[in-house]
């Protein structure tokens, strides 16, 4: 049982999704945008420092997942999104959570079932998934997509620990 918060960086908006893990069942706790004002890029690093530290503090997180950075085109934009990256990390880790990375492929193909999926279609599984009335803003629901992905991921590295805790056992006795 565990609160994840999920991260869709971004220099502009920076997405954020919260869900609860009961065993196999997410549960949609919240979700929504850190839209920086800042003409100045210092400045929305420090917005979107501060919006990650309140989300924090607002819903306990067990865990911190974050999407990777992946290599745009335009290697400046690829240098600001790293900064916004930075700057929720530094967020997470002030706040000691555990920080876990995932490329964006591997949310998508955990959302969606593949890798190449575009954001209407997460939108439309997250909704279902998590049971939600209505579509998540995009941001929102890449940054819940993460959360899932997260989840995913943790059942499976327990499943297979458990599996080879097992297997020791029996070879063993």
């Amino acid at each position: 049982m565990s609160v994840i918060l999920g991260i869709d960086p971004g220099s502009r908006i920076t997405g954020y999704g919260v869900i609860h893990q009961q065993g196999r069942h997410l549960h949609y706790v919240g979700s929504g945008c850190i839209k920086t004002t800042e003409k100045e890029l210092p400045g929305r690093l420090k917005q979107i420092y501060a919006g990650v530290s309140e989300i924090i503090l607002q819903f306990s997180p067990d865990v911190f997942a974050i999407e990777q950075v992946f290599m745009a085109k335009n290697a400046d934009s690829a240098l600001k999104l790293g900064q916004a990256r930075g700057c929720a990390i530094v967020a997470a880790v002030n706040a000691d959570l555990p920080v876990f990375e995932y490329a964006a492929r591997l949310v998508k193909q955990a959302v969606v079932g593949t890798g190449g999926a575009d954001k209407a279609q997460i939108q439309h599984m997250v909704q279902h998934m998590l049971k939600l009335p209505a579509k998540p803003q995009a941001d929102a629901a890449d940054a819940l997509g993460v959360a899932i992905c997260h989840a995913n991921t943790n059942k499976t590295l327990v499943a297979l620990s458990g599996v080879a805790r097992g297997s020791r056992r029996g070879r063993y006795r």
